[in-house]
């Protein structure tokens, strides 16, 4: 089910508001995920961890390694190195705490609505001393990061489980394609026959390749690496296809070359064309690099990014689109670089 709060809540005042539906069915424990990350989402290893540590009624929060500058982006948390206890906990701080990082991805029991309940009373009683004319509203803003991690904090109720497994953000159009290598290489460990492979009178496959069973490729083509095609795609003779995602539908033409782009669901790609954009990952030397959130813009140009073209966009043969952004139903009628196309 989708519940939509009536209005922006914060990460805590979220699931304390649905608190009856959420526990509607008896579980003895839930997880909670944010939605803008991937990972290897290690449930059963953290339901595992929780019974080896803590009582019935500890929580559990996925961490994992950072670079000590990127730390500070994060929620940072420092453990026992014994028991795994969280012991302190700053949401973004302004100084070096720990490498240590929240993943956003939480396993919580009932009782974690006791602890965001007494933040939300505390909320209403200083409200009350504000004398303010809407506070009933402000109270139910609750922070899990500030408001309720950094009070648990210390008092044997949270402990971290770190994995070692991928995990990254995807807070920008970029992270979606680094997102989409990460999981294509965790298939290429536990689902090898989801992905393409090299074979008589197929395309050319080069590195991890998801292809969709309706998808139409002509023999010529070269796709990979981190490249994925999606339902009822034409790919016509000679075309390159690099760290890309073709979403359902698109039709890319004889001899296009489309590389570090997103290809919105019906779009076209004449012949010819190049549609490029610029990869934003995080520094390939650094195991512990994390992906940068970049802005739009910077210096008030449009950041070098990937290239995303919106659904039923049209390209014209023998252009080129470089690091722009086409918004949908759009049909261009010549090259464009550097451009957010309204």
């Amino acid at each position: 089910r989708y519940l939509q709060e009536y209005a922006a809540l914060g990460t805590g005042g979220g699931i304390y508001h649905f608190r009856d539906q959420i526990l509607s069915g008896g579980a003895e424990a839930f997880f909670v995920l944010n939605a803008d990350v991937c990972s290897e989402f290690p449930l059963q290893e953290m339901l595992e961890f929780r019974q080896r540590h803590g009582d019935a009624h500890s929580f559990v929060i996925l961490g994992t390694t950072a670079n000590r500058t990127q730390a500070l982006n994060y929620g940072c948390i420092v453990a026992n190195t014994d028991t795994q206890e969280v012991q302190h906990y700053v949401e973004k701080p302004s100084t070096f705490v720990s490498e240590i990082i929240n993943c956003g991805i939480y396993l919580f029991t009932p009782a974690i609505f006791q602890y965001i309940g007494e933040v939300f009373q505390r909320n209403q009683q200083e409200l009350v001393l504000e004398e303010s004319s809407n506070g009933w509203q402000r109270a139910e803003v609750i922070r899990l990061e500030q408001d309720v991690f950094t009070a648990l904090a210390g008092s044997g109720k949270l402990y971290v489980y770190k994995t070692d497994g991928f995990w990254s953000q995807i807070k920008s159009a970029g992270s979606a394609i680094y997102a989409s290598r990460l999981y294509l290489n965790q298939y290429s460990k536990s689902h090898p026959e989801r992905l393409a492979q090299n074979k008589p009178g197929g395309p050319i496959i080069r590195g991890n390749v998801y292809i969709h069973p309706t998808a139409s490729i002509d023999s010529t083509a070269v796709l990979g690496p981190n490249v994925s095609i999606g339902e009822g795609v034409t790919v016509g003779a000679g075309v390159r296809v690099r760290e890309s995602i073709v979403l359902h539908g698109a039709s890319l033409h004889d001899h296009t070359c489309v590389l570090n782009t997103i290809v919105g669901w019906d779009s076209t790609i004449g012949r010819w064309a190049r549609v490029e954009g610029t990869p934003s990952d995080p520094n390939p030397n650094d195991p512990y690099a994390k992906i940068d959130s970049e802005t739009l813009f910077r210096d008030g140009r449009l950041t070098p990014s990937i290239t995303i073209l919106g659904c039923s966009v049209t390209i014209p043969a023998e252009v080129v689109i470089l690091n722009s952004i086409v918004l949908p139903h759009k049909e261009l009628s010549r090259s464009y670089k550097n451009q957010i196309i309204l």
